[in-house]
């Protein structure tokens, strides 16, 4: 698939009526949970598509292309309110922040199973045990607040146990940032994973800054305010990943085509009809976005689009699915990394001094304190046990109790 081959509508024919765009929520107990994620991965992309055409225009001063970005974020703008209102209105906060993680954890394996790109993988697989222990303190948070089991919710498809604690995700902020990549050289593939894992990241991050103050209790609120604070740094790492010194029509040029591809995998992959029908129309949508920015790109820069993205031709669909043997072994393979500077280190080979600690003692102060702990300590006492869902035994010998919760590993030397 070419989508630089298929026909669009003129730009000014692209609006949507109000009447569209609020359609029919999904079912949440009937709905499939990769559904409830595409819908969370392409409410997340429409935002960063929007969000990135605001800034573009605070640094530009060319009539045509100020136009052209608020005419194509209007039309972003609405396909991100169409999304959005899929979402049940019966669906909790913590029910919907389930499928958030399950997003998470199984849109990065996926990524991160096909990239080639050595720094792409790292940054994927180091980020993807820490959401896969959100996605278990969620989870248990859940269970003792509203008597749920999130296996059922994630369709038994992802396992819910621990990853890297999150106490230990507490990092001095600099050690987040990893080298970019080379536009010109880099794999169209590669691009597209680090435009659609940054846009997935900063909707998780968004969302959990949004939402704390309104769940219902302090431990709760806690919790997603120390989580949120994690995706922050999941977003500087994947957005960090990008070319920074693309022009911002060459970026423009990505964001659209990063839509078409997701859009269109999108399209192959739902088995709900009416949301499968949104996703045709948006990738329609979205090709009349494309040509606009390419059109763009040629006239004022003298640019093909040949130079963002190739000749065009979609790379591997993204087909989002269960991981569960990858999960495991970047557990046992990785579970003591941490980041340092430009690159991932052990963390019992820190130096004493090392300013992880310094940030650590500072940021998390007594571990037993933190709500990320205090969840898991108060699904314990209450259950017995901690609340999980394995296939087998954790690939981790020191993350297999389920009657204490882990302090240490990948925090301490």
């Amino acid at each position: 698939m070419n989508p630089f081959n298929e026909k669009s509508k003129s730009l000014d024919n692209n609006f949507l009526p109000l009447r569209k765009m609020y359609p029919k929520s999904y079912n949440k107990d009937k709905t499939s949970p990769y559904t409830k994620t595409r819908v969370i991965l392409m409410n997340g992309t429409e935002f960063e598509s929007q969000w990135f055409m605001h800034n573009f225009a605070r640094h530009c001063d060319e009539p045509e292309i100020l136009n052209a970005l608020a005419v194509v974020r209007r039309q972003e703008q609405q396909q991100q309110k169409r999304i959005s209102c899929l979402k049940p209105i019966n669906e909790s906060i913590l029910e919907t922040t389930i499928a958030y993680e399950q997003l998470a954890v199984d849109l990065t394996a996926e990524l991160a199973r096909h990239e080639k790109n050595e720094t792409n993988i790292k940054a994927l697989n180091f980020a993807l045990l820490e959401d896969f222990d959100h996605l278990y303190r969620y989870a248990n948070l859940l269970k003792t607040d509203k008597g749920i089991d999130a296996d059922v919710l994630v369709g038994k498809y992802t396992e819910i146990m621990p990853g890297r604690p999150t106490v230990a995700e507490h990092r001095f902020p600099s050690d987040e940032i990893k080298p970019h990549m080379d536009a010109d050289k880099a794999e169209l593939y590669s691009k597209l994973v680090a435009c659609t894992i940054t846009a997935a990241e900063q909707q998780t991050m968004n969302y959990y800054m949004n939402i704390a103050q309104w769940y219902k209790n302090d431990l709760g609120r806690k919790l997603y305010a120390e989580i949120a604070m994690i995706e922050e740094a999941h977003v500087t790492q994947y957005e960090s990943l990008r070319d920074p010194t693309m022009t911002w029509l060459e970026q423009w040029v990505m964001h659209e085509y990063t839509e078409c591809w997701l859009y269109y995998s999108a399209m192959q992959d739902e088995n709900d009809e009416a949301i499968k029908k949104i996703w045709t129309e948006h990738f329609k949508m979205e090709i009349c976005h494309l040509k606009t920015a390419a059109k763009l790109l040629k006239k004022f820069e003298k640019t093909d689009y040949e130079k963002v993205c190739g000749a065009g031709e979609f790379p591997k669909l993204l087909k989002i699915g269960s991981n569960k043997e990858y999960i495991r072994k970047v557990l046992g393979d990785t579970i003591m990394l941490t980041a340092e500077d430009r690159d991932y280190k052990d963390v019992r080979k820190l130096s004493d001094g090392h300013r992880f600690f310094d940030y650590q003692k500072f940021m998390a102060g007594d571990p037993e304190k933190n709500p990320s702990h205090l969840v898991i300590k108060k699904a314990i006492e209450r259950l017995g046990k901690d609340f999980r869902y394995q296939d087998g035994e954790h690939p981790v010998k020191e993350l297999r109790s389920r009657d204490k919760d882990n302090t240490k590993i990948a925090r301490t030397k």
